[in-house]
């Protein structure tokens, strides 16, 4: 499931923005993480991918599956 997935990353100028993976430039920038989180969470669904959320210093934060996971979480957060 990692080709598709939706990274939301610090923009570097104290904003946020969303990735796919292996790309190096943003597919959308936004002025809060959860508006970012939000557009991650609608391209992951429509892609059956992931949506990975960093920190404000890089750090992966939480992971959300929106497709057929293989090995689903065992916590019930959602």
């Amino acid at each position: 499931m990692a080709k598709n997935n939706q990274h939301v990353v610090p923009s570097g100028d104290g904003n946020w923005g969303v990735r796919g993976a292996g790309n190096q430039r943003l597919t959308r920038r936004t002025n809060t993480q959860r508006e970012a989180i939000e557009i991650a969470k609608e391209i992951a669904k429509n892609q059956n991918s992931e949506v990975v959320i960093h920190r404000p210093t890089g750090q992966i934060r939480d992971k959300d599956s929106y497709g057929n996971d293989p090995n689903p979480p065992k916590d019930k957060k959602h």
